[in-house]
């Protein structure tokens, strides 16, 4: 095997579990437990579900975006190459390094604990093993680890679970919405109630909101981290990037609808667990443990994409030089960026077994909403042939509502949001000695 070869990723993947991957990176905890928080905020359940409406839109448009960058930069790294190639290195640096800790590793850490909740509420005999918070964090940290090792077999191996897991999630919310419009006990007339006292609609609560719904929508740029294993890139990666914003933005204004349909906005409101108990009142308590199980498992689907996607990050980043150079080796057999999957997982571990749900979910909104506005931006450097007007009009209106939501949501949240800009401005130092390293390294003959 030659230098080459131990750096580089196989193209493997097609249309199919490309399309998959999005939507199994969006459909995670975000659709399953937010809703009652921002009925809470908001009072008015008409208004929740046309910002849910709204930012699938937005999500829609930035999808466009970086289906126009990855068919012209079909490299492994999303917006990090984006904005290293179109900006300069230390923009590209810093969004993988808000990515090692809040856009990935985080959400991991997340999911699995919000999977573990979900598990140990259909079997609550579980928890007699121990302690509730360690065995839920040891559930948890599990799950990373179990699906780590599948990931570690392979792109094509671990696609192929991933496909069986989409799969079943996409079922479970088709099946959801189907069976409880169909034969639930619920009212329409719940959307059209309103509570004044719950929330006020004011324009910070309501930029908010959607940052909380974007973060719900997070994902929506999968397959474009893996643009080095996919096949045919300049078709199959903004197909599947707008194919799976597209679905899951119905899906998710759809199951809206349901959960008002089903609780009325007063029991709703403040809820985290609101998918179990929509199937709580539209079937019977019966339908508690069911849900909750089958929520269980959808969520391995999301533990499973963000285990693909994180360390292709990292991986780029090592073949630049802006990282560990470790970390752009590639395993001999399977083909896949190994040392950086293993890191993933062990810092995702880490933030399970140290912090609480609620403490890994508080900054990684904001955090993840910058770097996606320069990155959109980039589509005017592209060649005017590869971007159509349609592009265009995308770009300016995801970065100037992604921009208004940032600053309104900075004035309602400041400490949160004062974190994640501390975040990636600890990342300039880290920038600096890799770039020298990099320089001293490129001056050896």
């Amino acid at each position: 095997m030659n230098a080459s070869d131990s750096t580089t990723l196989s193209r493997t993947l097609g249309l199919f579990p490309a399309t998959n991957l999005v939507i199994a990176d969006m459909i995670g905890a975000g659709i399953f437990t937010t809703s009652g928080l921002l009925l809470a905020e908001l009072g008015s359940p008409l208004l929740m579900i046309a910002l849910w409406a709204g930012g699938g839109i937005l999500a829609l448009c930035g999808a466009l975006c970086y289906g126009a960058l990855g068919a012209a930069m079909p490299r492994a790294g999303g917006e990090y190459v984006y904005l290293s190639r179109q900006f300069h290195p230390i923009f590209g640096f810093l969004t993988g390094w808000v990515s090692f800790f809040a856009g990935f590793s985080a959400p991991l850490a997340a999911i699995a604990l919000g999977f573990s909740e979900y598990l140990t509420s259909a079997l609550p005999g579980s928890l007699a093993w121990g302690d509730d918070v360690t065995v839920k964090r040891a559930i948890a940290a599990l799950a990373i680890a179990s699906l780590t090792l599948v990931h570690l077999r392979g792109i094509a191996f671990g696609a192929s679970v991933q496909n069986v897991l989409t799969i079943g999630k996409v079922l479970l919310v088709v099946g959801l919405i189907g069976f409880g419009f169909a034969f639930g006990d619920g009212s329409f007339g719940h959307i059209s109630v309103r509570d004044p006292v719950a929330g006020g609609s004011g324009w910070r609560t309501v930029a908010l909101s959607l940052m909380w719904i974007m973060f719900a929508y997070t994902g929506w740029n999968a397959s474009a981290y893996v643009g080095s294993e996919i096949r045919n890139p300049g078709r199959n990666l903004p197909l599947s990037l707008v194919a799976g914003t597209g679905l899951v933005l119905v899906l998710y204004c759809a199951l809206n609808v349901l959960y008002v349909y089903a609780v009325p906005p007063q029991d709703l409101q403040g809820e985290i667990a609101v998918g179990s108990l929509a199937a709580a009142r539209l079937f019977g308590d019966s339908a508690r443990t069911a849900i909750s199980l089958a929520i269980a498992f959808a969520l391995l689907s999301s533990i499973g994409a963000l285990v693909i996607l994180g360390p292709r990050v990292y991986y780029a980043m090592a073949q630049d030089g802006y990282f560990f150079r470790s970390l752009a080796e590639v395993h001999p057999v399977f083909r896949v960026p190994s040392k950086a999957i293993v890191l993933q997982c062990l810092l995702a571990i880490v933030m399970v077994v140290s912090g609480t749900f609620e403490q890994i979910l508080t900054y990684m909104g904001f955090g993840l909403g910058i770097f996606p506005i320069l990155v959109v931006m980039g589509v005017f450097k592209l060649p005017r042939a590869d971007r159509p007007p349609l592009y265009a009009a995308a770009a300016m209106l995801f970065a100037s509502v992604s921009v208004l939501i940032l600053v309104l949501a900075y004035l309602e949240r400041p400490v949160e949001s004062s974190i994640a800009i501390l975040t990636v401005l600890a990342g300039l130092p880290f920038y600096v000695v890799f770039a020298r390293a990099r320089v001293r390294r490129d001056a050896i003959p």
